[in-house]
């Protein structure tokens, strides 16, 4: 029997004493409709006309309610499904290549297509975004042979899919996945106007700014709480051979200057294995950003994205409020999901004392 999303989720929003926004029922409509799609039996396919398309596509705004919804439709399904980070997943799939060297592309592409069957009908990819040219080239024919295979995606993202990896290098090698994803899928707007993750119930607690000797007091007196008893050591990250070492960690707390993050050369790989020893982040002296260090905020933004993906609370310094940061013009988009992420993240409600003390 078809679940009743639409119901279950007001329900929901009622629980959490969060309000029933009517642009977000009508997303779970459409949702409703690529459940029955997608899920009902072969026998009640041949009676329906229900849509059939292998994609769920939701974009809008930061903060506007893209990863609640599908959150609640991800944990309500009973399907075999997986909900991986995008950056992680294309990892996975460079490795899997790797291993495979010398193999023809579109045998290794089946070989890791079949495999990811094995694991999943559906898979959930949140905050999906390109910005890798050898991700870009080769995520059409990727993608189309997972829909080949039957493998359904939902996805969440701040930008149309038209306008993914715009004024990308070589953009038309990625077009064939545009289509792909055109052609297969659901594509949902949603639209709020406000960003929920900076509304009054959720005011940043553990932001910390200006500079000062003042701040610097409070954010050490507030680490000295949270590692209270806690033994400190050195921990050794080593991914591929390269090594990374967190100075001050204390038993899955760990403390950090922004330049130790993202002045050197990491990336999603390295952040996700620094994040998997970590339960509590303090990141210091995040700076402005503008042309002079846009690298060093895409770093920033992808490390965001998997503290964010991993659930991890963090408490972080800088010299200005949140709303004042600004950006490089590049990276403008990408950044207002991150400082509402950060927004959402330094929040008392985002963490579970029990879990560090």
């Amino acid at each position: 029997m078809v679940k009743k999303f639409q119901n279950e989720f007001i329900s929901f929003c009622n629980n959490q004493e969060l309000e029933v926004n009517l642009n977000q029922i009508q997303v779970v409509k459409r949702l409703e409709q690529y459940y029955q799609g997608n899920f009902q039996s072969y026998f009640s396919k041949m009676f329906s006309k229900k849509l059939s398309q292998k994609g769920f596509y939701l974009y809008g705004e930061v903060g506007v309610g893209k990863t609640m919804i599908l959150n609640f439709f991800f944990d309500h399904i009973n399907e075999k499904k997986l909900r991986l980070h995008f950056n992680e997943f294309m990892l996975n799939f460079h490795d899997f290549v790797h291993e495979k060297k010398g193999k023809e592309e579109e045998n290794v592409i089946n070989h890791f297509v079949k495999n990811l069957k094995s694991k999943a009908s559906l898979i959930y990819f949140d905050e999906f975004q390109v910005t890798n040219i050898v991700d870009a080239m080769i995520l059409g024919k990727l993608f189309d042979q997972i829909f080949k295979e039957d493998i359904k995606i939902i996805v969440t993202s701040n930008t149309k899919i038209s306008e993914l990896y715009k004024d990308g290098l070589q953009r038309d090698q990625f077009k064939p996945f545009i289509k792909i994803m055109e052609q297969d899928s659901i594509e949902c707007e949603l639209k709020i106007e406000d960003d929920y993750r900076k509304s009054n119930n959720n005011q940043k607690q553990r932001y910390f700014y200006p500079l000062n000797q003042e701040t610097n007091f409070k954010i050490n007196k507030f680490f000295r709480t949270i590692t209270k008893d806690k033994k400190h050591s050195l921990k050794t990250i080593n991914v591929k051979g390269r090594d990374f070492k967190i100075e001050n960690f204390y038993e899955g707390v760990a403390r950090f200057n922004f330049k130790n993050l993202c002045d050197q050369n990491l990336g999603a790989e390295d952040y996700l294995e620094i994040i998997k020893n970590c339960k509590f982040i303090v990141i210091d002296q995040i700076p402005q950003f503008d042309e002079t260090n846009s690298n060093q905020q895409q770093r920033f933004i992808t490390l965001l994205d998997v503290i964010y993906d991993k659930n991890i609370p963090i408490s972080v310094t800088a010299n200005q409020n949140l709303d004042e940061f600004t950006s490089s013009k590049l990276l403008e988009k990408p950044f207002k999901r991150t400082i509402s992420r950060l927004y959402e993240l330094t929040s008392i409600n985002n963490i579970n004392e029990t879990r560090i003390l």
